[in-house]
């Protein structure tokens, strides 16, 4: 007897949620792909198309920031 039942039926994800596509390269409402193709949830489509935007200027940030910073010389700054 099996523990758990594997629905036949994809899940179309909760309305509301939005997410980017990596691999389609679009929005989706609900999540459609799998984890490793999306970004998200977004409350909006738009802010879900602006999703490679918005993880481009964190790790920029990312980048730039002290804290996260081991050899104190990357993203292009002088360093100490």
């Amino acid at each position: 007897m099996a523990l758990f039942k594997r629905s036949k039926q994809k899940s179309a994800g909760k309305p509301g949620e939005w997410y980017y596509c990596l691999e389609h390269k679009r929005v989706e409402e609900g999540p459609q792909c799998k984890a490793l193709n999306r970004l998200g949830p977004y409350a909006t489509p738009e802010e879900a198309a602006r999703a490679i935007e918005t993880a481009e200027a964190r790790n920029e940030e990312w980048d730039e920031d002290a804290r996260w910073n081991d050899d104190g010389n990357r993203g292009g700054g002088s360093g100490s």
